[in-house]
């Protein structure tokens, strides 16, 4: 029997993210799209090389984006929104970008639009990568553009590499899409024809399989979605190449038999998310069938048990071919770790994607010839569990034993939310349409060469203080200077919102170079979360107690939800999450206290990927929703009746959780709908929200500045579906990636629109 090791995807970034700094250059006019596209091509030379000398027999192309993978999927059919179409006709990386970004008046937008908003953008499934929505519209035409899978196939291979193209597969690409006045799979048939040509293209240049993503069969799908899939893949699988279908981020279940009986050469499972699968795919599987086995955790930093993952795969290979692979595409983990310095004791237990393939190559072999081949690697991955299942870094009793003691009474506040809202007035003493915003300012050059420069040893202590507080107490001037109603103190001390409480925990570490794609040229450093969780000190109170003392009028204290520090980490998998979600919380709930105490009358606790989280099934999403908001509710119910609790959600589609919101008792939640004008707010009026809400009037994650009148149009577009007294005034997420000039005008704009919606009342 043949065994061989793919991967379905290679983190885009580089080791050092070189692809943020590339794309950030071109943007800001220093750069040309040459010069990008050469930095691209390196790039995607430089993981075909490494995958390979790593031992990887099936290599990805394609798998890299400039952006997203789906935009390109979206601009690969022609599925162009109007506002998006060049005057010239052309579907250029201009109107990519105008996509991704959006432009303003004063931007060349290659699209022959002044100003275009960019598409929604929400969560990939349950992970921490954003994609752009597609859109289609009643009458909409597509065409093959921007063939990039064939491109990049063919560059491949005139270096040596013959690689496996990767495309979405289209019905999951439909699934995701957003009709106008349409239904999507009402384009089903104009689709497969364009993915039929699209695969053509492939057989004439050379490739002999395609790799066709369609995570859409791990969730529950309706019969519309199972009459696509049959349709498509009778047509596709006649189209050229041989198709490995490839599915992840959970189990098959009831799909399992209908996605093995699909006319496909491969079939990939993820048996990270669902090991217990495996036998079932192996009655259901033809021999005919290419299994490509998800062995190896895509998504999380841990080490596999090289010896039970044997155990398991020993008897399947003596009977039929195998492909040993990751879960799903490594993009969701850091390149290499061993470009960590720092990591100490915990270093033995990980893996990024370059330790992950290097593990595959070591299944293959062990399988090839025998264990001990490869003795001396199995005997490290064996010693590296042990040490961690017993290291004292991981367990402590006292976290233990606090989270056993935790009351019912802990997680509810005194009064009800209506009652609370009076007693809030009384001391806030705020206008009717309260501005704010969410929370952090920009992170400046200034800021952030401040922090290299501590890091470095270049900056002691107090002069770094010093910087700081000037930059506060700026930021403070200023949002008093324009109006602001509700401030915040800019979060210049924090390099991450999840980062920096970590830091200050017990139980987490940190990478200095463990970056990971969120959307676009944004990058993250998940914390890897190893231990029991507990706050040795205060974290956030004297930096809030200096920006009060400046001003006043309120300022928020400002924290990161247990849910969401949970979601945005690489979390341990030696016991449940929601074990670990109440350790969070109760660090978390001790912070509230002392801000509390100190004088702090409202307090936001971001739960921004509190959706992210919910399981792909909706038999499984009562569990876990149950345990999410009760871990809020444990962070925040400790508070007096006048201390305001707000709590913050983005990118995310809310209206199929909206009782859980609610149970959350959150007396404000700020969330993203600038994008998509407002229509999240329908779901809350239907279910009758009864808190405070603070719909974004201002799309941060685009460069673009939105004037007075649009953000008046949408706040009346709000008022449509809830009272005024409910609506604040708000951008749609944190300011900390934009830069001040483009703040500046969008703060002051909508000051001036909350000021007009008053005059109006």
């Amino acid at each position: 029997m043949t065994i061989t090791v793919a991967t379905l995807g290679f983190p885009r970034i580089g080791p050092r993210r070189e692809l943020k700094h590339a794309l950030e250059a071109y943007w800001g006019g220093k750069t040309s799209e040459a010069d990008l596209l050469d930095a691209a091509s390196g790039l995607r030379t430089a993981a075909w090389a490494r995958q390979k000398a790593l031992g990887a027999d099936w290599l990805p192309s394609n798998d890299f984006s400039l952006y997203d993978h789906v935009l390109d999927t979206s601009m690969m059919l022609g599925a162009i929104p109007e506002r998006y179409r060049s005057a010239h006709g052309e579907a250029d990386l201009a109107t990519y970008f105008a996509m991704a970004r959006g432009t303003t008046g004063d931007q060349h937008d290659g699209c022959g639009h002044a100003s275009v908003t960019a598409c929604e953008m929400t969560k990939w499934f349950d992970t921490n990568y954003h994609y752009l929505v597609p859109e289609l519209a009643a009458g909409q035409k597509l065409a093959l553009n921007r063939l990039k899978v064939v491109d990049e196939y063919r560059e491949a291979k005139a270096q040596g590499y013959e690689t496996r193209p990767a495309l979405l597969g289209p019905v999951t690409w439909l699934s995701l899409a957003k009709g106008r006045d349409v239904d999507p799979f009402d384009y089903l048939d104009e689709v497969l024809g364009l993915y039929a040509a699209i695969l053509g293209q492939l057989a004439h240049a050379g490739a002999e399989w395609v790799q066709i993503d369609e995570p859409v069969l791990v969730l529950d799908l309706d019969e519309k979605q199972r009459r696509a899939l049959t349709r498509a893949y009778a047509k596709l699988s006649r189209s050229g190449p041989k198709l490995m279908l490839a599915t992840y981020f959970g189990g098959l279940g009831d799909n399992l038999s209908f996605a093995a009986a699909l006319p496909v050469a491969g079939l990939h499972v993820d048996l990270v998310r669902a090991p217990g699968q495996l036998d079932a795919l192996l009655k259901a599987a033809p021999k005919t069938l290419l299994l490509s086995l998800g062995v190896v955790d895509g998504r999380n930093v841990w080490r596999a048990d090289l010896d039970a993952l044997l155990d398991r795969l020993e008897p399947i290979a003596a009977t039929r071919d195998l492909v040993l692979a990751p879960s799903c595409s490594l993009l969701h983990v850091p390149v290499d770790l061993t470009l960590e310095k720092k990591l100490g004791d915990v270093t033995e237990w990980l893996a990024f994607a370059v330790q992950k393939v290097e593990e595959l190559a070591v299944l293959k072999r062990a399988l090839d010839e025998g264990r001990g081949s490869v003795a001396e690697e199995l005997a490290r991955s064996a010693q590296a569990n042990a040490s961690r299942r017993a290291s004292p870094l991981v367990h402590n009793p006292q976290v233990a034993a606090r989270a056993a003691a935790v009351t019912d009474a802990m997680y509810e506040r005194a009064t009800g939310i209506s009652e609370r809202s009076v007693a809030q007035a009384a001391v806030l003493g705020l206008p009717a349409f309260p501005t704010t915003t969410i929370g952090s300012f920009p992170q400046t050059n200034e800021v952030r060469g401040a922090r290299a420069r501590r890091n470095r040893g270049e900056l002691d202590a107090a002069a770094y203080e010093r910087f700081l507080r000037e930059e506060t107490a700026r930021t403070i001037a200023w949002q008093e200077k324009v109006g602001l109603d509700m401030l915040v103190h800019g979060e210049f001390e924090r390099n991450d919102m999840v980062q920096y409480f970590g830091e200050q925990l017990s139980g987490f570490a940190f990478t200095v170079n463990g970056w990971v794609q969120s959307y676009g040229s944004r990058c993250v450093r998940p914390p890897i979360l190893y231990g029991d969780v507990s706050r040795p000190a205060p974290m956030t109170v004297e930096w809030w107690r200096y920006a009060q003392s400046l001003t006043p009028r309120p300022v928020k204290g400002m924290l990161t939800g247990p849910v969401t520090i949970l979601n945005w980490s690489f979390v341990r998998d030696d016991q449940p999450r929601a074990e670990s979600c109440k350790q969070i919380a109760l660090a978390i709930r001790d912070e509230v206290a002392d801000l509390e105490a100190a004088g702090c009358k409202a307090i936001q606790i971001d739960e921004a990927a509190l959706r992210e989280g919910l399981p792909l099934r909706r038999r499984d999403w009562e569990t876990y929703l149950e345990w999410a908001v009760a871990a809020f509710r444990l962070s925040a119910a400790g508070v007096a009746d006048a201390t305001q609790i707000h709590t913050h959600m983005c990118y995310s589609e809310f209206n199929d959780i909206l009782p859980a919101i609610g149970a959350m008792d959150a007396d404000v939640i700020s969330i993203e709908t600038a994008r998509s004008q407002m229509e999240l707010l329908e779901g809350f009026a239907a279910y009758r929200y009864p808190g405070a809400i603070g719909p974004g009037v201002y799309d941060i994650h685009a460069p673009r500045v939105p004037g007075e009148a649009e953000m008046v149009t949408l706040m009346r577009l709000a008022q449509q579906h809830l009272r005024p007294d409910q609506l604040w005034v708000n951008p749609d997420c944190g300011l900390k990636t934009r830069k001040w000039d483009e703040v500046k005008p969008a703060i002051e704009a909508m000051v001036a629109a909350a000021r007009t919606l008053r005059a109006a009342a």
